[in-house]
């Protein structure tokens, strides 16, 4: 049987979700507990590899049992076992072709900010910025990645296709707490964390809102833009 299981977890207990051989990752974690429940090798597929110190609310993972279990049996069976920096919000059984990465059509992200007073309390859950941006230009710069584009110049490392379509992106405020949401099809390696750390050169006035469109058309990073801390990233839902 195929299920699909809806994860959350603390980003900063792991060294990414794709298991490793020497380190402690969501992936390796689960596929120990739920070959431990199955009696024999559980191999689990997710709809994408968060980094390090990414943390995600709703990471969907698909694997295949030979045992019979209901749903709610699997889900209870495998937060019996975890440790307490991963949780299964649900589980589904789904038809034998489903595929956790292949079948997504749409992800939605969140990158965290706080423009405040340093907090030592979650600086593993936010990029403690701790100045105050420009908003408005942020949001209007934001207008230039949103469509269909090659990202190229936001992306780390090469690959066959930068191409993907973001079909909105909301910046907002709360209090000294600034939250950056990106929907769209498909992102890749440090996407999003690159393009906040662009939309961040605007904010601090450094380089005008047109400047991000242009690095989009141009392929590069021409203005110079850093890849901002792992710490604010969410991913917080899949949709299929």
């Amino acid at each position: 049987m195929r299920f699909l299981v809806n994860v959350c977890y603390d980003g900063s207990k792991y060294h990414g979700f794709q298991k490793l051989k020497q380190h402690k990752t969501v992936q390796g974690e689960l596929e120990k507990v739920l070959t431990k429940l199955n009696k024999t090798m559980v191999v689990v597929k997710g709809a994408g590899r968060t980094d390090r110190g990414v943390h995600a609310l709703g990471q969907i993972i698909h694997f295949d049992l030979n045992i019979d279990i209901d749903e709610e049996s699997l889900k209870m069976g495998i937060n019996s076992l975890l440790d307490s920096g991963i949780y299964v919000n649900y589980c589904q059984q789904v038809s034998d072709d489903f595929h956790a990465r292949f079948d997504a059509v749409e992800k939605t992200y969140e990158y965290v900010i706080n423009l405040g007073e340093y907090d030592p309390l979650i600086n593993d859950y936010v990029y403690n910025y701790c100045r105050p941006l420009k908003v408005n230009l942020m949001r209007k710069a934001a207008k230039y990645l949103e469509g269909l584009h090659s990202y190229k110049a936001y992306v780390t490392g090469k690959r066959e296709s930068y191409d993907s379509v973001i079909r909105q992106i909301k910046i907002k405020k709360r209090g000294e707490i600034l939250v950056i949401r990106f929907i769209g099809t498909s992102f890749y390696t440090h996407m999003v964390r690159n393009m906040v750390g662009a939309l961040l050169l605007v904010g601090q006035n450094k380089i005008k809102s047109e400047c991000v469109g242009e690095m989009l058309v141009k392929g590069h990073n021409i203005y110079n833009y850093a890849t901002v801390p792992s710490a604010g990233l969410y991913l917080i839902n899949i949709k299929y």
